[in-house]
């Protein structure tokens, strides 16, 4: 039997490999010897460095970068063969950084995310992943420009910091001082939301409030954004406003068009690529995918849904682990999930189940096991 195991991380509890090693255990007690291939897998969120550089054997560099607010943070990213490259700018820019009070789209900036890219080409990448997800930033991606050697500048010729407040004040950028290494490395963009840059569903509307903006700052914000869109659009030559994915990240979807030429890519299905899932599935029998928390967005983008059609064009049976579920997690077995089992089985609140869920990870993995070796016999 070959079996392949292809999970999300359990978020607060267990990384995507300890997942595999858990079902690995429990697939190999249960029926002896069996060929396993572990893949650590993400959607193109949270833990998709650490799940690439397990994948891939690459390896995590420590950077000291400029945080959201400007203050020092080490952040990390992965180096991979091929030199290739994995950033989550969350890393250094991201919601989690800061403090509930500390929130501010107009003060954060991505400088950080572009510090990370900058080390990435210093040490020979040419070909470098974005994760943009969980962004603390409605700066338009000038921050992480900047750090590349982009001048954001004034009607008067001055040099602005590249803050969400300086959106409006953007009369030109200069490109001079682009670091060369840009143009000569392939940049894809893991974007799984669709939102312009601008307008009722722009990133100022929609996500700045998650971010600590007031009603107030969400219309300075959308009118600075404006205004900066059709600076880009003067200096490029290329219609950003309204183009699909641009508003990810306050605005770095945008940026990381115009300033680094990105292709906008699917995060799941550009992860399942980079790890080589339809290779691991030549041939297997069954494969095992799993997330901390399944509902009804599971099955459209997530990780669960992608493997779940991998499995599907390869036909192969697909059992999906979850720490827990909604009942509009169903909606996941028509994408190609062949079966859902939750973990939990005790009555307890999330601390209890998040506390446990090595142990109910197993059992639930013990459970299928057994029913699977049922059907054997029975078959």
């Amino acid at each position: 039997m070959k079996l392949v195991i292809a999970s999300d991380s359990f978020k607060g509890s267990l990384s995507s490999g300890q997942v595999a090693d858990i079902v690995a255990d429990e697939a190999t007690h249960a029926f002896g010897s069996c060929e396993v291939a572990r893949l650590a897998v993400a959607d193109g969120g949270e833990g998709t460095v650490d799940a690439v550089v397990s994948s891939l054997g690459g390896e995590r560099e420590y950077v000291r970068v400029s945080g959201p607010l400007g203050d020092p943070v080490l952040a990390a990213y992965g180096l991979l063969p091929d030199s290739r490259a994995i950033i989550e700018m969350a890393a250094a820019s991201g919601l989690p950084l800061l403090t509930a009070a500390e929130r501010n789209p107009l003060r954060t900036s991505t400088y950080g995310t572009g510090q990370l890219i900058l080390d990435a080409l210093e040490r020979g990448a040419t070909d470098i992943s974005l994760a943009i997800g969980g962004s603390a930033t409605n700066d338009g991606g000038m921050g992480m420009a900047r750090a590349l050697g982009v001048r954001f500048l004034d009607e008067k010729g001055g040099e602005l910091e590249g803050v969400g407040a300086d959106l409006g004040r953007v009369s030109a950028i200069d490109l001079s001082g682009l670091d060369p290494r840009v143009r000569k490395a392939s940049f894809h963009v893991m974007c799984d939301v669709d939102n312009p840059l601008v307008g009722p569903r722009g990133s100022a509307r929609v996500f700045a409030p998650q971010k600590g903006a007031t009603p107030q700052m969400v219309e300075e914000l959308e009118r600075g954004m404006a205004s900066y869109a059709a600076v880009l659009e003067k200096t490029f030559g290329i219609r950003v406003a309204d183009v699909s994915g641009a508003g990810a990240a306050g605005g770095l979807g945008a940026a990381a068009r115009a300033f680094l030429g990105a292709e906008m890519v699917r995060g799941v299905d550009w992860v399942l690529d980079l790890v080589g899932m339809d290779a691991a599935l030549a041939g297997a029998d069954l494969c095992f995918t799993g997330e901390g928390h399944a509902d009804a967005q599971s099955a459209h983008g997530k990780l669960l849904s992608g493997v779940a059609a991998r499995c599907r064009s390869n036909g192969v049976p697909c059992v999906a682990f979850v720490g827990g579920m909604d009942a509009d997690a169903q909606e996941l077995l028509a994408c190609g999930i062949d079966a859902l089992v939750p973990c939990v089985i005790d009555v307890c609140d999330i601390s209890q189940a998040l506390s446990q869920a090595e142990r109910n990870l197993r059992l639930a993995a013990a459970r299928t096991f057994s029913l699977l070796s049922l059907g054997a016999r029975l078959g």
